[in-house]
């Protein structure tokens, strides 16, 4: 066959088999045969190889392609992926759209309701109809590029069809799953097999959609629901019910079950409705996705950090089951908090098998006085997280004794205190063995010191051979020192040096970010660097000079005196600065404050310096960075395809600022 000729072929081949996967894995209605269809891509395959250049990253040949992933690349999501509030009752319900009718008084409210799948919350990328990217959820803002394991599952469409399909830029969410019946074969094959098997179907899918080889992620069994448009360039719509039917025409799997409601009484009956049925649902479900319909009463509604005003997840009631406790054991957290748990006799609790329960804090356990030898009975709050109910007194055995906290920290001996007004004891030695492995991973991660190839598997290998034993530690580990560990070669073991060292200047903020000290995050220890400047002004700050910064408080200045207070932790601090790392911020110090006491808020891209370069510029110089639009907002900086933010801005009469009049602003150079 001539190269033309095959090239129309190949083309024609593709669209018959997309064709087809869409008609069996969406609509569930084959046209062909098994054998028709093997036909097909056998065809297609033999052309492809005779004429390698035909391939297309959408041919149906190459959804299992390419070699295995040592690391997922970050990605940030188009929008931010944010929670959903809940919601366990009717009352709570209606309390939902009071609040939305404080907000919008004249406004009547049409709902969509949709099962809340429990599984795996995935971000689909397309460009012009093709699909060329999927992350996961991750921190909401920033997910792992699994692209090539998402290509596997058969119910993604690689093309869209419809007015979706003429999008240059449109990102769409949806929830991997793994269906009951294909989660019980597998079950079954894995252990013929003698290999472990899968808890629930959640782990399963979850496990499957990380795996670093997508040959592994294309033999197990996942499904996806897609349910939301996050971004979508040149389509507009009225409703969230139109963008549904929308995306079916574009070939993306919706669940049957979305139903439009009328009014709240509707919403009501169609959440306990499903309640009922859910165990014939063949999937997993732990409750009802509500949402205003209509696009613009959700734009007005708007969004707090954690989750949108115009939505609401309605959790199905948990349920129960009793056990013995057999142990109360004491674990160290990342930031030093000690968590009990119960060790219980093993009891099967909607279709996982419970052992272990956290109670949480010393309040808790004094509230419901667990001890060791109770019989309690728990449940899986959304069918998700167990936790105690309640202890049966009746079945209480005599000689039983309240519980009491360690004085020491059950990991390093260090001496463990319970802050006033707090529910949680805590170890504060930041060298702490048990919470050293967290504490190493969140001290490299992207948004703290940024190490890369610094990862769990590696950090496992440094502690347990005793080469890392605090943060400073990390910076003077050698090529030949880490090269000696499992899956780690010369080249691998030069990159995580170099990762190593290049952090030395990541800067003061992210520094204190990286340090874990209870209750400083990102903003926090933004506003610290800013005001203080060093490591050296802040172990000498008092906390009424801490709690004087806006935005800091009394109860975040005493931590951090707490911390600096811990002879540990500055010992710690002074061999980082031995070692290079930088411990202050002379910008801070001395720089200009321009927008001292301005509030901003960031949307869309800038092309001169990232999100997160923009926010650190903006607390050096004095301001700070919130995530909506208010009155008390002083501007609003664009960058390229900004959000409603903008809209927001220009109703409420904020500033909008481009990227040139923003930096103008700042004086940076």
């Amino acid at each position: 066959m001539e190269r033309a000729d095959a090239a129309q072929r190949a083309t024609e081949l593709r669209e018959r088999i997309h064709r087809h996967d869409y008609l069996y894995y969406t609509e569930a209605r084959p046209e062909v045969s098994d054998a028709e269809y093997d036909a097909l891509v056998r065809e297609l395959r033999a052309l492809e190889a005779e004429f390698p250049d035909l391939v297309t990253e959408d041919s149906p040949t190459q959804r299992v392609a390419g070699q295995p992933v040592d690391t997922f690349r970050p990605v940030e999501h188009r929008a931010a992926m944010l929670s959903l509030d809940n919601a366990t009752t009717a009352e709570d319900l209606r309390e939902f759209e009071a609040r939305m009718r404080r907000v919008l008084p004249a406004a009547d409210f049409h709902y969509v309701a949709e099962p809340k799948i429990d599984g795996l919350g995935v971000a689909l990328l397309y460009e012009r109809g093709r699909f060329v990217r999927g992350a996961t959820r991750g921190d909401g803002r920033v997910g792992e590029d699994i692209t090539a394991n998402l290509k596997t599952i058969r119910s993604i469409p690689m093309i869209l069809r419809g007015p979706l399909a003429a999008s240059p830029d449109l990102e769409v969410r949806g929830e991997v799953f793994m269906p009951r019946a294909e989660f019980a074969q597998l079950n079954r094959t894995l252990e013929e097999a003698g290999e472990p098997t899968f808890a629930n179907p959640r782990n399963a899918a979850a496990g499957a959609v990380r795996q670093k080889d997508a040959a592994v992620t294309a033999r197990r069994p996942l499904d996806i629901f897609l349910y939301h448009l996050s971004a979508a360039e040149g389509v507009a719509f009225t409703s969230y019910w139109e963008t549904l039917e929308a995306m079916r025409e574009a070939g993306f799997k919706t669940n049957p079950r979305s139903e439009r409601c009328a009014d709240l009484d509707a919403v009501i009956a169609g959440c306990q409705r499903l309640e009922a049925e859910r165990d014939a649902l063949g999937y997993d479900a732990d409750g009802v996705v509500v949402k205003v319909d209509s696009l613009e009463r959700q734009r007005r509604l708007g969004a707090t950090s954690h989750h949108p005003r115009w939505a609401i997840a309605f959790k199905f009631a948990a349920r129960q089951a009793t056990t013995q406790v057999e142990g109360i054991e004491v674990g160290v957290g990342k930031t030093g908090a000690l968590t009990p748990v119960a060790k219980l006799t093993p009891v099967e609790l909607a279709g996982v098998v419970i052992r272990n329960v956290s109670l949480h804090n010393e309040d808790e356990i004094r509230k419901k006085d667990v001890r060791v030898g109770d019989t309690v009975l728990i449940e899986r709050a959304g069918d998700v997280i167990p936790y105690v109910v309640q202890v049966v007194e009746s079945r209480r055995p005599g000689g039983t004794v309240p519980f009491a906290f360690p004085a020491r920290c059950p990991a390093c001996g260090h001496p463990t205190f319970r802050p006033p007004g707090e529910a949680y004891w805590r170890c504060m030695n930041s060298a702490c063995p048990a919470q050293l492995k967290e504490r190493l991973g969140h001290f490299g991660s992207r948004r703290t010191m940024d190490i890369e190839h610094l990862g769990d598997a590696a950090i496992e290998q440094l502690v347990d051979r005793g080469l890392v034993r605090d943060f400073a530690d990390l910076y003077g580990l050698t090529v030949e020192q880490v090269a000696a560990l499992e899956r780690f070669a010369e080249k691998s073991a030069q990159n995580l040096i170099a990762s190593i060292a290049a952090s030395r200047g990541r800067g003061l903020a992210r520094l204190l970010n990286a340090l874990g000290i209870r209750l400083v995050g990102e903003r926090v220890a933004g506003l610290l660097a800013a005001r203080f400047g060093s490591v050296e002004h802040l172990k000498k700050a008092s906390p009424e000079e801490l709690a004087e910064v806006h935005g800091i408080g009394d109860e975040i200045a005493q931590s951090v005196v707490t911390f600096f207070a811990d002879a540990t932790n500055v010992a710690v601090l002074d061999r980082l600065e031995e070692h290079g790392v930088l411990v202050t911020d002379p910008e801070a110090l001395e720089g200009p404050k321009p927008l001292a006491g301005k509030t901003f808020v960031l949307t869309g891209t800038l092309s001169s310096l990232t999100r997160d370069a923009a926010r650190d510029l903006i607390m050096r110089r004095g301001g700070r960075v919130v995530g909506s639009v208010s009155k008390k907002t002083d501007y609003v900086v664009a960058g390229e395809s900004p959000g409603g933010k903008v809209d927001d801005a220009r109703r409420l009469g904020v500033p909008v600022l481009d990227e040139a009049a923003f930096v103008a602003l700042t004086g940076r150079a």
